[in-house]
């Protein structure tokens, strides 16, 4: 609702819940204008290929294996940011899925893990994910430090390294890289757009989607942005849709928090969220008075 031309990415979804799950749950989506790219994660090559067999009828624009994620969980399963280790296997699982459907097959990694941070190897690791068949690289500027740290604090203690992507760009120069991490304002957006083909964000929108509005207007050049209040209209029908369809209603609501992140009424739209809305067994009633409490926020 607020930029028209962001490409959205989904969550991580394992290769083995798209095939054994409610494949129309984890991959329907309320389709929209903006490239919608499905990240998957898995380290089977025939599930992987077989999830993308399946995936290829959702509209998605590409799908993307997650080669990143540090989680111990995600690592039990042999998926996400440990897969670095193995780049044989990597280039199976690409290649399988490249196999597998007519989307493109991209990739999203860190620049090392645990001890690994060296150039030479990312480009060798980039090479063969590129020759078994990926189109595009996201590169989180991080390592991961597989052992030693949480999801969370291998967001931000391992230190960012942008000078790694820059350089891999210049090596593969008719390659797409995007760049990926502690990305916080439009001058940096701008800065990494000398330099690299694109730029990813996942915090600093989430905290405060609204900056998604500048980014519409200072990258994309769109000065027809709908205002906050305009965001939230819009939305409603949207919650009372899926809602019909038994989506709870904090399910939609927690994601709306940071909207008005800045702005005066900030602290009231949040307790409000967290009294009436975010909470499990949410009160469908108190959707008609969403926008009597936007214009309080005003």
């Amino acid at each position: 609702l607020i930029s028209k031309n962001v490409h959205l990415y989904t969550e991580m979804i394992v290769a083995n819940a798209i095939i054994r799950g409610d494949r129309n749950k984890l991959l329907s989506y309320k389709k929209i204008s903006n490239p919608v790219i499905l990240q998957v994660g898995g380290s089977n090559p025939s599930e992987l290929a077989e999830a993308c067999k399946i995936s290829e009828d959702y509209g998605y624009k590409e799908i993307n294996l997650n080669l990143g994620c540090p989680s111990k969980k995600v690592q039990k399963n042999k998926f996400g940011a440990c897969l670095m280790q193995e780049p044989d296997l990597v280039a199976r699982c690409i290649e399988a899925m490249a196999n597998a459907t007519k989307l493109p097959i991209t990739i999203k990694t860190r620049i090392g893990y645990n001890e690994v941070e060296d150039f030479e190897f990312l480009k060798s690791f980039v090479q063969r994910t590129k020759d078994a068949g990926s189109q595009k690289f996201i590169i989180h500027a991080r390592k991961a430090l597989l052992k030693k740290l949480s999801p969370k604090e291998n967001l931000n203690i391992p230190p960012l390294k942008y000078d790694f992507v820059y350089k891999l760009k210049e090596y593969f120069k008719n390659d797409e890289i995007i760049i990926n991490g502690g990305v916080k304002t439009i001058n940096e957006i701008k800065d990494h757009l000398k330099k690299v083909n694109g730029v990813m964000i996942g915090r600093a929108i989430y905290h405060s989607p609204y900056f998604l509005a500048d980014i519409e207007r200072e990258v994309f050049g769109n000065k027809n942005v709908p205002t906050r209040s305009e965001v939230m209209e819009n939305l409603i029908p949207y919650i009372q849709e899926e809602t019909s369809k038994g989506t709870q209603l904090n399910h939609i609501m927690r994601h709306t928090v940071g909207l008005f992140h800045g702005q005066n009424g900030s602290k009231v739209w949040k307790q409000y969220l967290s009294k009436n809305m975010c909470i499990r067994d949410a009160d469908l009633q108190k959707v008609n008075h969403i926008m009597d409490q936007v214009k309080k926020t005003n």
